[in-house]
């Protein structure tokens, strides 16, 4: 696994030996973020929620985005996404926070520009985190949110204000992009 482009373009990235970790192919991140270029999406503030190895909120830095948070309950997972920074230089960028993505939810007290939500693929896209974030006070009119599931299940195509404005299908995974009142098709 290595950062696709930008400043920190090649870097290779540290991953647990953690089963319930499921790292975001580089394919599938090059895409999302082809994607989200061709949305006109501000990178930054990135929040990286459910952020296993920090792959997605580091690409973000790479690219452009001044600050990222991350949020991840595994220690061993978060020890490594301070690892992973601090390799790509963007340890200064990267605030990481050991804790439940819910508790989360309630505890940050930012708006972000850019949400990744990754839970785990046994986890309920229609009951998980997705709904609560989107009533948060984490988002706003230019947040966009990018959530990656299994290709078996999708997502709503509204959630609150927010709307699908793009859905990629890579293999067994599926991403599935929302902005506030639907972005560009």
């Amino acid at each position: 696994m290595r950062v696709i482009a930008g400043k920190a373009k090649g870097h290779t990235l540290k991953c647990p030996k953690i089963s319930r970790i499921r790292p975001t192919a580089d394919r599938v991140r090059e895409a999302v973020f082809s994607a989200l270029a061709s949305l006109g999406v501000e990178w930054s503030p990135t929040l990286d929620l459910y952020a296993g190895t920090g792959a997605m909120g580091i690409e973000a830095l790479s690219r452009g985005a001044e600050e990222a948070d991350f949020v991840e309950r595994n220690a061993t997972c978060c020890a490594i996404i301070k690892e992973n920074l601090k390799a790509t230089g963007f340890a200064e960028k990267g605030r990481v926070y050991r804790m439940e993505a819910r508790k989360a939810l309630c505890t940050l007290d930012r708006q972000y520009g850019l949400i990744f939500l990754d839970p785990p693929y046994a986890e309920d896209i229609e009951s998980s985190v997705l709904p609560l974030l989107v009533a948060s006070p984490l988002v706003g009119n230019e947040t966009t949110i990018v959530v990656e599931h299994r290709n078996t299940t999708a997502p709503s195509e509204t959630y609150g204000n927010f709307r699908m404005a793009k859905r990629l299908r890579h293999g067994d995974t599926c991403v599935s992009i929302f902005q506030s009142g639907g972005g560009a098709n």
